[in-house]
């Protein structure tokens, strides 16, 4: 679309054909507006992860609650957002493996994971040709998506549910105060 007539006119485009920086112009403001986009990016996936940490301790406890009284106390629409709702079939792989996580309230490995699955839904495992391999995975994409962190238990990779946890009780038993969970 450009044509160049000697320096007189510049298309911004270098040999690979993506923009360059054209020397003669101040970008000082670009740097102004990249550092500012850096910094809030930075804030937005802060707030990510402490949403991330709030709806794993929520769901924990509605799951929780579920495991004590019964999934009567469940609406179908909450049933799902816990990952609890039975479609007749078993749960998928990866929604099992939060599942799993969630209500152990503890760093898993894989290798449990793995006898978890083989004690309780044996068909899903046995769909796999690396087992280990399939649930390292999901557990490190759960990591991904702020779900899950990673964390060292007797020397080996171990995987837990992000959540608060609760510190202390009141008269009653219930939880009044929860400190976040740190690697």
């Amino acid at each position: 679309m450009f044509t160049n007539l000697g320096d007189s006119m510049d298309s911004g485009q270098n040999s690979s054909g993506s923009l360059a920086p054209i020397a003669r112009y101040d970008i000082s403001h670009v740097q102004e507006v990249i550092q500012q986009a850096h910094e809030e990016l930075r804030l937005l996936l802060q707030q990510r992860a402490e949403v991330m940490k709030r709806i794993g301790t929520v769901k924990q406890t509605i799951s929780g609650l579920a495991n004590l009284f019964g999934e009567g106390v469940l609406n179908e629409e909450l049933m799902e957002l816990v990952d609890r709702k039975s479609s007749g079939r078993q749960p998928g792989f990866t929604k099992a493996c939060r599942m799993i996580l969630m209500e152990a309230g503890r760093a898993l490995n894989s290798r449990d994971i793995c006898d978890y699955f083989q004690q309780k839904m044996p068909t899903l495992l046995a769909r796999h040709k690396d087992p280990m391999a399939s649930v390292t995975t999901v557990l490190n994409r759960l990591v991904d998506y702020g779900e899950a962190e990673a964390v060292h238990l007797n020397g080996r990779r171990a995987w837990r549910w992000v959540a608060d946890m609760p510190v202390q009780s009141g008269a009653n038993g219930s939880a009044v105060r929860f400190n976040r969970i740190t690697a």
